[in-house]
């Protein structure tokens, strides 16, 4: 049985910028990340995870998600948690990622369904067939003694909404003892359901809260015992006072800066997953944070309307965005799709 235990941290999973020839920006990587990585943000909990989705670890090579790595250790230098994004298109292509992530240090791995052909993504049914994810969760396990948190999207369904089922999840828990922490994707009424199932487990798995736009009833019902979430990239400074309110047992305070215009910046942000991820680095670059907003390509490039939404509602969230000027000048730059 592992002795591995759920970790208790605000887990950002930060957007990776590119240069306008496509490549990595490092040092443009670095600069966002020091945002994060301020002493009273790791006071609040905040850690970081390596090659997450919003970092689009799906078209970086071998290299390049070692590279992520490298830069979130050093510049994180052992005072938070460092997880790193497990995913590929075989079974051993996903042990070779979690032992590269493992031999460069990392604290925990952050790992994703399989990716591939129809049959295990689109087509697959994971409560009849589980062991398509469970024989690799084990592979891992075998070869990489570190804890795992879990990326469960699956097939959407109106039940859970983009998130495996209770089956799965029940067995997952129940084979896998390397599993400490479940990131929750799921719709509001997915979120409650595997709550429960993860609550009734004979052993603790910690319940990371995802969607940002729900985040004020998932600190209400006690579901919340951390984070993996990209919306910290855009909004850090209320969501932690938003956080820190309700963790001090002020509902008041709390609903106050949910109304303050977070909640409606979330909910446009939020509103299109087929859009989440580009309106993501949109709005970090809105924020003067990261400095090109385009994801590498075919992830499409953001619409104009996007643009000016997302920087109406972060200041209405009264937060620092770029001007006008910049604004334009970028737009000037043919960085929109229309």
């Amino acid at each position: 049985m592992s002795s591995h235990v759920p970790f208790k941290n605000l887990f950002i999973t930060p957007v990776l910028p590119f240069g306008p020839d496509g490549a990595p920006d490092w040092e443009d990587y670095r600069r966002l990340l020091r945002v994060f990585l301020t002493p009273a943000n790791i006071e609040a909990g905040v850690a970081i995870i390596a090659n997450p989705e919003a970092g689009e670890l799906y078209t970086l090579d071998r290299e390049e998600r070692n590279e992520v790595v490298r830069v979130v250790l050093d510049e994180v230098a052992g005072r938070t948690p460092v997880l790193a994004g497990v995913v590929h298109v075989t079974t051993a292509g996903y042990v070779e990622c979690a032992a590269d992530a493992a031999e460069l240090g990392v604290d925990g791995l952050f790992v994703f369904p399989p990716i591939g052909a129809g049959d295990i993504t689109l087509a697959w049914n994971p409560d009849a067939y589980p062991e398509v994810f469970i024989d690799i969760l084990k592979a891992i396990a075998a070869e990489v003694d570190l804890p795992q948190v879990l990326h469960p999207v699956g097939r959407v369904t109106q039940q859970f909404g983009p998130g495996l089922g209770a089956g799965i999840t029940r067995r997952i828990i129940e084979e896998v003892p390397q599993v400490v922490g479940w990131k929750m994707t799921y719709n509001y009424d997915g979120y409650r359901a595997i709550t429960r199932v993860i609550r009734a487990a004979d052993r603790e798995v910690g319940i990371y809260s995802a969607l940002a736009v729900y985040m004020h009833e998932n600190l209400a019902d006690g579901a919340f015992d951390g984070t993996s979430s990209g919306a910290f990239n855009y909004a850090i400074e209320p969501m932690i006072q938003h956080i820190e309110a309700w963790r001090a047992g002020d509902v008041v305070r709390a609903t106050e800066i949910w109304h303050s215009g977070l909640s409606a910046l979330h909910e446009y942000i939020f509103a299109d997953y087929g859009r989440l991820h580009i309106r993501y680095k949109v709005a970090t670059w809105l924020r003067g944070f990261i400095e090109n907003p385009l994801m590498r390509a075919p992830m499409p490039r953001p619409h104009k309307f996007e643009i000016r939404e997302i920087r109406r509602l972060l200041a209405d969230t009264g937060l620092s965005v770029r001007s006008d000027a910049e604004i334009a000048e970028a737009l000037a730059r043919n960085i929109t799709a229309g």
